[in-house]
């Protein structure tokens, strides 16, 4: 008996140790990202697999999840159970900002709402620089839910030096059928007085400027979505300018059973293309 004890007790402390050789010491961490770009600092939270904490030296491909409208960055921590495991089963960091029902914009009307440049000049480099994420855009995706759907593929389809891989469930991707809503209005100006505003800053026009394989792209909304008409439409756009991607439309509405659902899928696709790249 005291040998299993003392075999027990050596198992255990080589455990600990293993744990103690990583910079990081939990999987989930929140950080304060500095920014010019927004009235106050970005709290972001970022998940580690278990293998970060373990490995000093190993570094992950990252996954960027926007909320939607009126979220922030704890819900799809807190909301979808099984993100943590899909993460650790991926071997992925996942980086969830606060979207600040900002749509993901550089608002042209309000200069401490500049989330583009936010994402781009000080979130991602604050990321790379303290997290072990592999640098590079094949190694880097962005999905979100709603409003961040749409700020994913805006962010995406602009940005194609930064993301290799992006993702939408029910997005947003057309704004111009819903100018009264969601406070799109007091970020870009009214429709009315600004139509060409609201041309410029919508998903759907952003399609003639991809190249075909150039990025790997995933969307999906449920049938009874609000939504369902604009990524219907957004499909349609892609197809007719020749755009390689993968569209999905599943039973479901606007609603967290959908995105809890829909995310599973999300992050096997971003992993199926991570794997592509390594090959």
């Amino acid at each position: 008996m005291k040998k299993l004890t003392l075999s027990l007790s050596l198992i255990l402390l080589s455990v600990i140790s293993m744990m103690g050789a990583g910079k990081f010491t939990a999987n989930v961490d929140t950080a304060l990202v500095a920014t010019k770009h927004l009235a106050t600092p970005m709290k972001v939270t970022v998940y580690l697999p278990d293998s970060a904490l373990v490995n000093p030296d190993a570094k992950f491909p990252v996954v960027y999840l926007l909320n939607g409208y009126s979220g922030d960055y704890k819900n799809f921590i807190e909301r979808v159970p099984r993100l943590k495991e899909a993460a650790n089963h991926y071997n992925m960091v996942v980086v969830m900002p606060d979207g600040r029902d900002s749509w993901y914009w550089d608002s042209p009307i309000d200069p401490s709402m500049q989330m583009e440049s936010f994402f781009v000049e000080d979130l991602i480099p604050y990321i790379d620089a303290n997290y072990p994420t592999l640098a590079t855009p094949e190694k880097r995706a962005i999905s979100g839910l709603s409003m961040g759907g749409h700020g994913a593929l805006w962010l995406g389809m602009r940005h194609p030096e930064i993301f290799k891989n992006m993702a939408s469930m029910s997005g947003g991707v057309d704004i111009r059928p819903f100018p009264k809503n969601w406070k799109m209005a007091k970020r870009l100006g009214k429709k009315e007085e600004n139509p060409e505003v609201w041309e410029q800053h919508t998903v759907i026009n952003l399609v003639p400027t991809l190249k075909n394989g150039e990025q790997n792209i995933l969307f999906d909304c449920g049938k009874d979505d609000f939504f369902a008409e604009v990524n219907n439409n957004l499909h349609a756009e892609l197809d007719k300018h020749g755009i390689d991607h993968d569209y999905i439309v599943r039973p479901g509405n606007h609603s967290w059973p959908y995105w809890r659902n829909s995310l599973l899928y999300h992050l096997l696709f971003f992993n199926e293309a991570f794997n592509r790249e390594a090959k």
